[in-house]
């Protein structure tokens, strides 16, 4: 079973338009990706939405897509922002990165993004979400809203006490 980010988005509405608005508000994001010897790689990464669909694209055989063609696992983890306020929260996504070669989706693609942006050649993977997480503060607890597919979101709250963590369906 796939899940898109329309998919997402048609399950939990409003913590798909604010992890959305989060990723939104800076250009670079992080991605983590697995290596041949299964250690982690961390590296920035341009993610964009459309077609309902979470999009990432790269740099041809750069070491990351040689890492999702590989293994196809990967969470990505959108840009903190300047300082350590969190002011907006932070946003993670996880799941599968499904490599695109269709000339035609990638040709759309292409012609979506700003002119001069994207290489002749690329890398091309959709998204198949497995889990998507919002962490913010609600004072004087940290919260966390957890969805997976097929499951309502959840939202577990840590205090600054040594109460366990507090679990409540949204």
């Amino acid at each position: 079973m796939t899940t898109s980010w329309g998919d997402f988005e048609g399950e939990a509405p409003a913590l798909a338009a604010t992890v959305r608005e989060r990723f939104g508000m800076y250009r670079h994001h992080v991605l983590a990706t697995l290596r041949a010897d299964g250690a982690p790689r961390v590296t920035g990464l341009e993610a964009g939405f459309g077609h309902g669909e979470l999009w990432l694209g790269m740099m041809p055989n750069s070491r990351k897509a040689r890492d999702l063609l590989r293994d196809p696992r990967f969470a990505l983890h959108a840009n903190p922002g300047e300082g350590a306020e969190m002011e907006h929260g932070d946003a993670r996504v996880s799941g599968r990165a499904v490599e695109v070669t269709d000339p035609a989706k990638l040709a759309d693609y292409a012609g979506e993004q700003p002119e001069g942006e994207v290489p002749e050649v690329f890398h091309l993977f959709r998204v198949d979400l497995t889990e998507v997480v919002r962490t913010y503060l609600d004072v004087p607890d940290m919260c966390m809203e957890v969805w997976r597919p097929g499951v309502p979101v959840r939202t577990i709250r840590r205090g600054n006490d040594d109460a366990p963590p507090r679990e409540e369906e949204a």
